[in-house]
């Protein structure tokens, strides 16, 4: 089941940017709620929860999803946590996002499911598909009128580095994987892997 409630609190309660601008921490850096500032010490189980959660909430995956590609990435040979946010970063919902298509991974997912979006020129509307290196995802000759796209693209000056976007063909390929200096510094994903460990 999808987390529904509002990004902003959430953003909060993790004490993290899950838009990666800091726009939800800038007026209040501090946890939603009456004890919001007076928090306890936290134990060492419940910060590889919280780095769980900022993970899960910032690339918005259900819970069993979330498992199930952490489960994939055990089984490569790169190192499991490094492997874990490379399969994040190959969804196609995460893609038309970094390509600058839309301005946040839900308007990515929306732009998906209404099937704006092609990969290799064939409209996919599933925004968990996962794609490889050199998959070319565009958005749809029809949908190139969008004025939400338009302005996304206008807003986005540059992009990431393993996404090359052509911005008058509305076009992007994924050029390689990602980097880990290249990926979010505030997740320490050594403390997921841990807490899946301990499932395990």
């Amino acid at each position: 089941m999808r987390d529904t409630k509002p990004v902003w609190k959430r953003a909060r309660r993790l004490n993290f940017s899950i838009l990666e601008t800091g726009a939800e921490l800038k007026k209040r850096a501090y946890a939603p709620g009456q004890h919001g500032q007076d928090r306890k010490k936290i134990s060492e189980y419940g910060k590889q929860l919280n780095e769980k959660q900022k993970l899960r909430s910032m690339y918005g995956v259900n819970e069993r999803q979330f498992r199930r590609l952490f489960t994939l990435a055990t089984k490569g040979k790169d190192i499991t946590g490094l492997a874990f946010m490379r399969i994040l970063e190959s969804r196609l919902d995460n893609l038309v996002y970094r390509a600058g298509f839309a301005q946040t991974r839900k308007a990515a997912r929306q732009l998906v499911c209404h099937g704006h979006i092609c990969v290799n020129g064939k409209k996919v509307d599933i925004p968990s598909c996962l794609c490889s290196v050199s998959d070319v995802i565009s958005v749809k000759e029809g949908s190139k009128t969008l004025t939400v796209v338009k302005a996304s693209l206008e807003a986005h000056p540059t992009t990431v580095g393993y996404v090359s976007t052509d911005k008058e063909k509305m076009a992007c390929t994924f050029v390689r994987l990602p980097e880990r200096n290249e990926l979010t510094q505030e997740i320490q994903e050594s403390q997921i892997v841990e807490y899946y460990n301990r499932l395990l």
